[in-house]
């Protein structure tokens, strides 16, 4: 089965609200919520891709040293097993927009994906939720 790397961030606001992205129609699980990001290009690091796939998704300015490694995922679907880093990321430059056509909203990151009716996800971000409702936690109780 071939593996396929991606990457994804969650951009977290002050008062811990965290991005998400909806698939657009056309796109492999259209409709289902994710964190936004993309693949790993050759010659790449997880950082270097995730700012060039936030820049060209949500028109967003994010320095590498910006971003912080918190969990990942590994997933099979049908025709590919998926891996998937997640980096929190509290500093960017710009007001982020659905460039490329996706819905986008900045919901509570202490209950992300616990409403599936709401914001149903994607399979493989189901996991990383669980990961950062517990990161946020941590941070909001210290």
């Amino acid at each position: 089965m071939k593996i396929l790397w991606v990457v994804a961030g969650a951009l977290v606001t002050p008062d811990y609200r965290v991005l998400l992205s909806r698939r657009p129609a056309g796109k492999n699980l259209a409709g289902f919520w994710e964190y936004p990001g993309g693949k790993i290009e050759s010659g790449e690091t997880p950082e270097q891709a995730l700012c060039r796939e936030l820049a060209e998704e949500l028109r967003l300015d994010i320095n590498p040293r910006d971003l912080t490694p918190l969990s990942f995922a590994s997933h099979d679907y049908d025709a590919f097993h998926l891996v998937m880093p997640l980096f929190v990321c509290r500093k960017w430059a710009g007001e982020p927009v659905g460039a490329e056509g996706q819905g986008i909203e900045f919901v509570d990151a202490k209950t992300v994906g616990e409403d599936p009716e709401k914001h149903p996800m994607a399979p493989a971000d189901v996991v990383l939720s669980d990961a950062l409702r517990a990161w946020t936690r941590r941070q909001t109780s210290l």
